[in-house]
Order: structure tokens, then sequence, then C-alpha cells
């Protein structure tokens, strides 16, 4: 006759099974879950990045022209020019916002792209003169780190596939752009 305790051993190796089972389940329904999120917020975010909506804005943002950060201040600050501010701010949350989704691996360089990065790019050396004057004077010292995190990984990994980048994109830079 069976025992008491081998029926009872044999029950918690038929449990223990069913809960290494469901965990296993739930470990790859967990991941396949969060690549199809990461996909889809992905796609969601580089849509919106070839949008007309967002090209306007880049060329509104690109049309600012300034010699320094008080010009900059007096032509296109909150009371000077809301206007081109708030849509200056927009643009540049943008960024700072893919910056850490690049930081918190919800987004690659590679789902970024060379033409998209190139813009990316492009913008921080645009308006990195603009932001160290804001650091230095209003903002935080950290604001747009995360844009800044990202510009460089970007201008590093764009340098890496073609050594000439830097040069190709130094016209947007008020810096002299010599190495990458």
């Amino acid at each position: 006759m069976v025992e008491l305790a081998e029926i009872q051993a044999a029950y918690y190796m038929v449990a223990a099974t069913g809960v290494l089972v469901a965990a296993v389940f739930y470990i790859v329904n967990l991941r396949e879950t969060t690549r199809n999120r990461k996909a889809t917020f992905a796609s969601n975010q580089l849509q919106f990045s070839g949008s007309v909506e967002w090209q306007k804005l880049g060329m509104d943002v690109f049309s600012m022209k300034w010699s320094d950060f008080d010009d900059f201040k007096k032509k296109y600050g909150w009371p000077a020019n809301p206007e081109l501010a708030a849509k200056r701010l927009a643009y540049l949350a943008r960024y700072d916002a893919i910056g850490r989704q690049v930081r918190a691996g919800l987004f690659s360089l590679d789902d970024i792209g060379a033409l998209s990065g190139y813009n990316l790019v492009a913008t921080w050396l645009f308006f990195k003169p603009i932001i160290e004057g804001y650091r230095r004077t209003e903002y935080p010292t950290y604001a747009y780190s995360e844009f800044e995190y990202v510009a460089n990984a970007m201008m590093k990994k764009l340098t890496d596939d073609d050594p000439d980048f830097p040069r190709k994109v130094a016209m947007y830079s008020h810096d002299v752009v010599k190495d990458a």
C-alpha cells in the first residue's frame, strides 16, 4: 500500500512543477509584452518624427538666428517671442524625452536611425550655447541633460559609421566641431 508520506511527496512535486511552469510562462509572456511595447513605442515615436507637424516645428526653430546668448534672449525669450519660445521648448523637450527613453532602454540609437539622428545632433549643436547659457543663468545645471546624453551618443554612433559626419553636421554648430 502507498503511504501517506509518498502521496504528499508526489503532490508537492506536482505542485512545485506547476509553479515552475507558471513562472516560466509568466517570464516568457512578460518578455514578449515588453518587446511588443517597445516596438509600438518606437514606431509611434518615429511616426511622429516624420510628420509634417514635426517638420514644420523644426523649420521654425531652425529659422532662429542670434549672435550670442543675450541676443537670443532678446529675440526669442518668453517676453520677446512667446510663440517661438514655446515651439523651441516643445522641440527641445521632445529630444530630452527621447534621451530619457534611450537611457531607460525603451528606445535605442538604432531605433532613432541615421536621418533622425542627424536632426537630433544638429539640434543639439544648434542650441547647445543657448542651453548652456540658460543653465548658467536660469535653468538647473542638469536641464536638458538627457538630450545632451543622446546627442553625444548619437554623434559617436554616426561618426563611427561615417568618420566625416562631424564635418557634415558642423554647419549647425555655433561652436567649431573638431572631434566627435
